[in-house]
């Protein structure tokens, strides 16, 4: 499936926000945003008053580039968002969260969304015992997650092996087996980490 491509802190400063794309390097020195804070181009720096389309469309954008999804699938989430019983834009963001990708992140075991769905594409996780190279499959209270065994003797899990990982509370993770499990849907609080503001995306679709 597609995916963003090219110079990855243009997309921070274009954004306005630091959108941890590059894991430990958007919180070093080396850090693009840190160092100019505004958009890229020529005329970058010229304050630009956005109109109310033009809020809609920068939220919008700047979720698909947390999730590095293409605008089709981000489209499809909020159909299915709408469909569901309660707040649309509440339905969205837990949509997003609980992707296959999204999860093996917030796990704590890799340093960007970007390098979750790598390993997850190339098939590093079983999902319930079974192997999955899917990161938009939605993951449910219950699920086990699981580095296989496989990929336990790879460099990649010499690697993950001594992180130290911080799951959020709805989340649990055991480094020594390199096991996690889903406890439970993320609490509203975890979703406003997000820094999304998911309304202007549901009001841009549905204009």
């Amino acid at each position: 499936m597609a995916h963003l491509i090219g110079p990855k802190c243009r997309l921070c400063r274009r954004e306005g926000h630091k959108l941890f794309i590059k894991g430990a390097r958007c919180n070093s020195d080396k850090c693009a945003f840190t160092r100019r804070s505004y958009a890229p181009g020529n005329h970058g720096q010229a304050f630009k008053k956005l109109t109310e389309y033009g809020r809609q469309l920068r939220e919008k954008q700047k979720a698909r580039r947390i999730f590095d999804i293409p605008e089709k699938q981000l489209a499809n989430y909020y159909t299915l968002a709408s469909s569901r019983s309660g707040d649309t834009s509440t339905n969205l963001l837990l949509l997003l969260t609980m992707r296959l990708d999204s999860v093996v992140y917030n796990l704590g075991v890799v340093e960007s969304p970007r390098h979750a769905r790598q390993l997850v594409t190339h098939g590093a996780f079983l999902l319930n015992g079974r192997r999955v190279d899917i990161p938009s499959i939605q993951v449910k209270p219950g699920d086990i997650l699981e580095l296989r065994e496989h990929s336990k003797k790879s460099k990649v899990g010499i690697e993950l092996a001594k992180i130290k990982a911080k799951s959020p509370a709805w989340l649990k993770f055991d480094v020594k087996t390199m096991k996690g499990e889903v406890l439970d849907f993320p609490p509203e609080e975890s979703l406003k980490d997000l820094n999304i503001n998911s309304q202007l995306i549901v009001e841009f679709y549905s204009r």
